[in-house]
């Protein structure tokens, strides 16, 4: 294989992800001043994201029981489904005036961010052997990191309004529809379209229990990890406080900058020591630092930068790592399918901790909000632990080599 072609793929493919990504969280980086336009109450805001991940949810089942990125050139499913997600996160400025249709237009966005992110996964995984999964998908879920922080950037450094930063976020939609169709190519190691309808697969795969531990995993994972990205800003403001603009450039830094430093790692340790002891590592400490949060929520701004940049790298880093895991066990004329179905219970989960926090926050306060959120990595790290264990000691040396499938 070439290799200058294939790290010319991963970039492109990261790139349609960082471009695509970008209209996750184009709301919710604007939440206060639509709050202000439009009266929302907390719950409100709240599902201003939580209904994106209702729509990834349906999106990613429906794609998952028809098999959409393996039945389909994955790189043209992508492309419409950027498309269409750009479409309707360009349609809030355009057309909502209110609370009621905004969150029927990003419930059409998740829908549709359902055809690029999973499908990004099985791109990369194409044009990876084992030996460089675990980075390469590493990779490409920091690219989803630091395209889900892009609209805090946006907002922290421009003076627009909140319909400018959907509509930035829509414009770089559109860019990541046109990479795709233009120059992203499925690679040789999995099925690049063509498989026969199969829908039973997305309940198979849990009878097996490396996918199901594997999956386990990344459900505790999931807890975990939107929760904190959608209530970051809440947390710091109503803590040590700041303006729009240093809230802004906080969350940014270390959802995006932080959470991309630990998505390469994670996918290097993945490759060197194992997919279950690098994950099992990332959920131990993320999860210390939901237990460790009512201690910094009010500390100086050096301490509490400090746990968030290893907050923010370690609550992603082991996303790449389940994704790499599955892609290795599943049916490779599946992997597409597993992959989606996989996300789409991860995302439900991901709804019910979103209005989870903000309960939590009233009931007892911003400074303990968080709490409720480390069950999930802690019960994750015990399904990667049991997923060790039950790998056989040669099994596990392979596996270190980046060798075993």
């Amino acid at each position: 294989m070439d290799r200058r072609r294939r790290h010319v793929q991963l970039g492109l493919i990261a790139a349609t992800q960082v471009l695509g990504m970008a209209m996750w969280f184009s709301a919710s980086a604007v939440l206060p001043a639509l709050r202000a336009a439009w009266q929302l109450s907390d719950l409100q805001a709240g599902w201003l994201t939580a209904s994106v991940q209702v729509g990834f949810v349906v999106g990613a089942v429906t794609s998952a029981v028809l098999n959409l990125p393996d039945r389909f050139p994955p790189q043209r499913v992508a492309a419409l489904a950027a498309l269409g997600a750009a479409a309707t996160t360009a349609g809030v400025p355009l057309f909502a005036d209110g609370f009621v249709p905004a969150v029927l237009l990003r419930l059409c966005s998740g829908f549709f961010l359902a055809g690029v992110y999973p499908v990004g996964m099985k791109l990369m995984a194409s044009w990876f052997g084992p030996a460089g999964r675990g980075l390469a998908l590493g990779v490409l879920v920091g690219a989803l990191t630091v395209g889900s922080a892009l609209p805090h950037l946006i907002n922290g450094l421009g003076d627009l309004p909140w319909q400018g930063v959907l509509f930035a976020a829509a414009g770089l939609g559109v860019g990541a529809a046109a990479v795709s169709l233009t120059s992203v190519r499925p690679g040789p190691h999995l099925s690049g379209g063509g498989a026969r309808p199969r829908p039973r697969y997305v309940l198979e795969m849990f009878r097996e229990r490396g996918p199901r531990l594997a999956n386990l995993g990344y459900f505790g994972h999931m807890w975990e990890l939107y929760a904190l990205w959608t209530w970051l800003p809440s947390f710091v403001s109503t803590g040590v406080g700041g303006g729009d603009t240093t809230v802004g450039l906080v969350v940014f830094t270390a959802i995006g900058v932080a959470g991309l430093a630990g998505c390469l790692l994670g996918g290097w340790a993945a490759d060197r020591f194992g997919r279950a002891p690098a994950a099992g590592t990332a959920l131990v400490t993320s999860g210390a630092c939901c237990l460790a949060s009512p201690l910094v929520h009010t500390a100086a701004w050096p301490v509490l930068m400090v746990v968030l940049l290893v907050w923010g790298a370690t609550v992603i880093a082991d996303s790449g790592v389940f994704s790499t895991a599955l892609s290795e066990v599943a049916d490779s004329r599946y992997v597409g399918t597993a992959l989606t179905a996989q996300t789409a219970i991860g995302f439900l989960l991901t709804v019910v901790t979103i209005n989870l926090v903000p309960l939590a926050a009233d009931a007892a306060g911003w400074r303990y909000a968080f709490l409720v959120l480390a069950p999930g990595p802690l019960l994750g790290a015990l399904a990667m632990r049991t997923l060790g264990k039950s790998t056989p000691p040669g099994a596990r040396q392979r596996d270190r080599a980046g060798r075993m499938r």
